[in-house]
C-alpha cells in the first residue's frame, strides 16, 4: 500500500511539474511492436496490390496481344489515354481478388481467370481470322455447332489440330499439377483477409456490372472512357479492349425499342394500295433453295477454272443476294430470306434463330399455309443445328425433314450431296398433291475446303497461288459446280410439269476461302470488310441469285437485293399478293436495294455508310424498324393490316 501511495505522489508531483504520466516499463515497447507490425500489414498489403495489379496488367497486355495479333497495336491500346487499358486491368485485378477469396489461397485465381480469358482471346483470334468478326457472348450459344463440324476442321488442318490436341491435354496436366502444388506451397487465407477481399471486389465487380448494358446512358462509364460503339464491333473491340467489348455485348439479347415506337406510330405507316392476301387460282408450286456458300470462284483474279463450274446459273442469273454475313452465319441470312425483316435492325453479332424466335413469328411458310400451301423444311443435318427445328415450327412449316427423319442420302465428300438433295426435293415434290411451298438448305459445299476432298474431279485450275490454294480452289469449283448441277437438274424436272412451279435459288454467304483471297489478291485480308466502297463490298457480299418460272422463264435485272427482299420478287414471280410482302417490302424496294446495318443502297446505286449513327435517318428506313420490332417483340399492333394471317381466327385463303 505504501508503495502504491509513493507511485502516485510521484506522478501527481510530475503532473504538477509539467512532466506529464510516466509510461509503465515495457509500454514504449509494446508501442514500437505494434507500429512495426502496421507498417509491415501496409507494406504486406501494398506489395500484394501491386503484384496483383502487375499480374493484372500482364494478362491484361497478353489478351490483347493474342486477340489483336500485333505488338504495336497493343502497346497502341495501353499508350491511347482515351482507351480504357488500365479499367480493365483493374476489373482483372478485382476478379483475382474475388476468385481468391472464394478458393482460399492468394493468386489460386490466376489459375481460373489466366485460362479462361486466354482461351477465350485464342478462340476469339480464330474467329476474327475465318469470319471477320470478334467474339461475342451469343457465339456460345452455337458452341454444339461447332463440335458438330470439327471434324471438318481437322480434314483441312490435320497438323493443327494435332498441335491444339496435344496443347490442350499439356495445358490441362499442367494445371492440374500446379493447382496441386499451389495448395500445398500457400497457406489457407485467414476468414479474415477472404471477407476483406469480398468486401472489395464484390461491390465493385458489380458496380461494373450495371454500366454494361450499352443501351442505357452511364455517367461512371463515360468518365472510365467505355464508349459502346454497337454499330461497329471492329472498332468496339479495338477501342474498348478484348473483355470490356465482350462484356458490353452480353446485353445484347435485350432488344430496346426504337425511339418513337407506340401504337400511333405504327398506324401511321402508310398501308399498301392493292396488296391485299391473294393468290392465282391455279397456285405455282414454290422450292426455294438456299445453297450453302454458292458463289462464282471465276471472280478469284489471275485464276482460270475450266470448264465454267456455275455455266447454268450464269446463263440464267437473275442477279445478286447482297449477303449481311461473310463466311458463316447461315441462319442470319436465312432468317431474312424467309421473314423479310432485316438483320440491320437487330443487336450487332445477334443470331435470331438462337436468341429471339420463340413463339410464332410471320413468315412465308405462315402465309402460304394460310392459302391451302403444303410447307416444309428441307435440310440434310441434324434439326438442333442452328436451333432449326423449334425456329421452323415458329415460322409456321408444316414439317421439317432433317437428317433425323430423311431417308439415307448419298455423300459427296463428308457430306449430303447436292445431288442427292436435288433428287429428294424432287421426290417429295412429286409425292405431294397440293401446292407446296418448299424451303431447302443444301450441305455439300460447307467449308472448309481442304485439297483433294473430292475424288474424280471435272475442273482444272490454272493461278500462280501456292499449290494449297489451288486445290482449295478445285475444292471449292467442284462443289459449285455440284450445286449448279443440281439446280439444272430441278429447273428441267420443273420446266415438264404441267403445274405452275417457281424456283428460287441463290448462295447464303461467301465461301470462308480464306488464305486463297489473300494470295489471288482478291481480298487483302482473309475476311471481306463491312465498311467499304459499295464496289468491293458488292465483290466481297454478293452471291448468285436465279428466280425463275416454268411458265415464265428467269426473272432478270434484279441487281444485288438484299436477302429480306426475296419473299417479295418470290411471290411476284409467282403471281401471290401479301400487304407485307409484296406491299410493304414492294415500296421498301422501289427506295433501297440492300437494307443492311452498315450501308443503305438506293435503287441508283447511292450509299448512306453508317446510317444508324445518324440523328435523322430515311423515314421509309423508321418504318420498317418500327414494324419489324412491332411484329417480333413489340404488341404487334401492325399484326392486322400487315399479317392478317396471323389473326385469330383470321386465316386468309383467297384468289384473285
Amino acid at each position: 500500500m505504501t508503495f502504491l501511495l509513493r507511485v502516485e505522489d510521484i506522478e501527481l508531483a510530475k503532473i504538477v511539474a509539467g512532466q506529464g504520466p510516466v509510461a509503465p516499463e515495457g509500454f514504449e515497447v509494446e508501442r514500437t511492436v505494434k507500429t512495426d507490425r502496421r507498417r509491415r500489414h501496409l507494406l504486406r498489403l501494398a506489395r500484394s496490390i501491386g503484384l496483383t495489379l502487375l499480374v493484372s496488367t500482364i494478362l491484361v497486355f497478353s489478351v490483347e496481344l493474342i486477340v489483336r495479333g500485333s505488338l504495336s497495336e497493343t502497346l497502341l491500346f495501353f499508350q491511347q489515354p482515351f482507351r480504357p487499358s488500365w479499367t480493365t486491368v483493374i476489373l482483372f485485378a478485382l476478379l483475382i481478388l474475388f476468385f481468391d477469396a472464394l478458393l482460399g489461397r492468394a493468386y489460386l485465381a490466376l489459375l481460373v481467370v489466366a485460362p479462361a480469358v486466354l482461351l477465350l482471346a485464342f478462340v476469339g483470334h480464330q474467329k476474327s481470322q475465318y469470319l471477320g468478326d470478334p467474339l461475342y457472348p451469343t457465339d456460345f450459344l452455337y458452341a454444339r455447332q461447332i463440335i458438330e463440324l470439327a471434324p471438318l476442321l481437322v480434314r483441312e488442318r490435320p497438323v493443327l489440330a494435332v498441335v491444339l490436341g496435344v496443347s490442350l491435354v499439356a495445358g490441362i496436366a499442367l494445371l492440374v499439377t500446379l493447382w496441386r502444388f499451389w495448395r500445398r506451397r500457400f497457406p489457407a487465407l485467414p476468414l479474415r483477409a477472404r471477407a476483406a477481399r469480398l468486401a472489395v471486389a464484390l461491390p465493385a465487380l458489380l458496380f461494373f456490372g450495371s454500366i454494361m448494358d450499352y443501351a442505357t446512358f452511364s455517367w461512371a462509364r463515360d468518365r472510365l472512357q467505355i464508349i459502346p460503339m454497337m454499330w461497329d464491333q471492329k472498332e468496339n473491340y479495338a477501342s474498348n479492349g478484348f473483355a470490356i467489348a465482350f462484356a458490353l455485348n452480353v446485353p445484347m439479347a435485350k432488344v430496346k425499342a426504337p425511339e418513337g415506337y407506340s401504337e400511333e406510330a405504327i398506324e401511321a405507316i402508310r398501308k399498301p394500295v392493292g396488296a391485299s392476301p391473294s393468290v392465282p387460282p391455279e397456285r405455282p408450286d414454290i422450292i426455294v433453295v438456299m445453297s450453302e456458300s454458292f458463289w462464282d470462284p471465276t471472280r478469284l483474279p489471275g485464276v482460270t477454272i475450266t470448264p465454267d463450274p456455275i455455266a447454268n446459273v450464269r446463263a440464267i442469273q437473275s442477279g445478286h443476294v447482297f449477303s449481311p454475313e461473310f463466311g458463316g452465319m447461315t441462319a442470319n441470312v436465312e432468317f431474312e430470306a424467309l421473314t423479310g425483316f432485316s438483320n440491320a435492325f437487330l443487336p450487332y453479332g445477334s443470331i435470331p434463330y438462337q436468341q429471339y424466335v420463340r413463339e410464332p413469328l410471320p413468315s412465308l411458310a405462315t402465309f402460304l399455309k394460310t392459302q391451302g400451301y403444303a410447307t416444309r423444311a428441307i435440310h440434310p443435318f441434324e434439326g438442333w443445328f442452328w436451333n432449326r427445328s423449334p425456329v421452323y415450327e415458329a415460322f409456321g412449316f408444316d414439317s421439317f425433314m432433317s437428317e433425323e427423319n430423311l431417308p439415307p442420302l448419298a455423300t459427296r465428300g463428308p457430306l449430303v450431296s447436292d445431288a442427292a438433295l436435288t433428287e429428294e426435293i424432287i421426290r417429295e415434290a412429286d409425292a405431294t398433291a397440293e401446292p407446296f411451298f418448299f424451303f431447302a438448305v443444301t450441305l455439300q459445299s460447307h467449308g472448309p475446303y481442304e485439297p483433294n476432298r473430292y475424288t474424280g474431279t471435272t475442273h482444272t485450275v490454272e493461278t500462280s497461288a501456292s499449290a494449297w490454294a489451288k486445290g482449295s480452289i478445285l475444292t471449292f469449283a467442284e462443289g459449285a459446280a455440284d450445286a449448279d448441277q443440281g439446280l439444272a437438274r430441278l429447273i428441267e424436272w420443273a420446266e415438264k410439269r404441267e403445274r405452275p412451279t417457281v424456283i428460287a435459288f441463290f448462295g447464303d454467304h461467301l465461301p470462308p476461302l480464306g488464305p486463297v483471297f489473300v494470295e489471288t489478291g482478291f481480298m487483302k485480308k482473309p475476311v471481306a470488310e463491312r465498311k467499304a466502297p459499295l464496289a468491293k463490298l458488292r465483290a466481297q457480299h454478293e452471291t448468285p441469285l436465279v428466280i425463275w418460272s416454268n411458265r415464265k422463264g428467269p426473272v432478270g435485272h434484279l441487281g444485288s437485293i438484299s436477302p429480306a427482299f426475296l419473299p417479295l420478287h418470290v411471290l411476284e414471280t409467282a403471281g401471290i399478293s401479301h400487304p407485307y410482302y409484296t406491299g410493304f417490302l414492294g415500296d421498301m424496294r422501289q427506295r433501297f436495294s440492300v437494307v443492311d446495318r452498315n450501308v443503305l443502297v438506293t435503287q441508283r446505286g447511292m450509299t448512306t455508310p453508317d446510317w444508324g449513327r445518324a440523328k435523322e435517318i430515311d423515314p421509309a428506313i423508321r418504318d420498317f424498324r418500327l414494324l419489324q420490332f412491332d411484329i417480333m417483340f413489340g404488341k404487334r399492333h401492325g399484326a392486322k393490316a400487315f399479317f392478317p394471317e396471323t389473326m385469330p381466327g383470321k386465316a386468309v385463303v383467297g384468289t384473285m
